[in-house]
């Protein structure tokens, strides 16, 4: 699956994905429709479908890796989101860790729940991923 010396991108990636389970392990399973999500945000990235399954049956054994750029952190605040609308069903348990995955890849506190409101609510209103990050952008170079 990845070869015995990983790349700073491998791992973020990787840490990535086992992020995105454990939102979706959050109400006790993953459904279909949220490893379908997944899937497909791992095969975007150039990951198999075994691969994906495989780091989410081993989660365990991944260091958590942040991204070391806004647009990466974006990105990957960005996939969390989408990944909690994913059912349907937003609780507070979901909400709760994108806020606080967001603040460890060192978002102010200040700005983090209103970067995760706008990028729920752009998903929601069918904006394209840039608008919602041109937004996002927008809105952070005014903090």
């Amino acid at each position: 699956m990845f070869s015995i010396f990983e790349s700073e991108e491998t791992k973020r990636l990787k840490s990535h994905i086992v992020n995105l389970g454990a939102l979706a392990k959050i109400d006790g399973h993953i459904d279909a429709a949220e490893m379908e999500h997944i899937i497909s945000i791992g095969e975007r990235k150039g990951l198999r479908p075994q691969d994906v399954r495989a780091l989410l049956a081993d989660s365990g054994s991944v260091k958590p890796t942040m991204p070391n750029n806004d647009l990466d952190r974006f990105d990957q605040i960005y996939d969390l989101v989408e990944m909690m609308l994913a059912d349907g069903i937003v609780d507070d348990s979901e909400m709760d860790f994108c806020i606080d995955l967001a603040m460890k890849m060192g978002f102010r506190k200040a700005v983090v729940g209103v970067l995760v409101k706008k990028i729920t609510t752009g998903v929601k209103d069918g904006l394209t991923r840039q608008e919602i990050k041109q937004e996002a952008i927008d809105f952070l170079e005014l903090q």
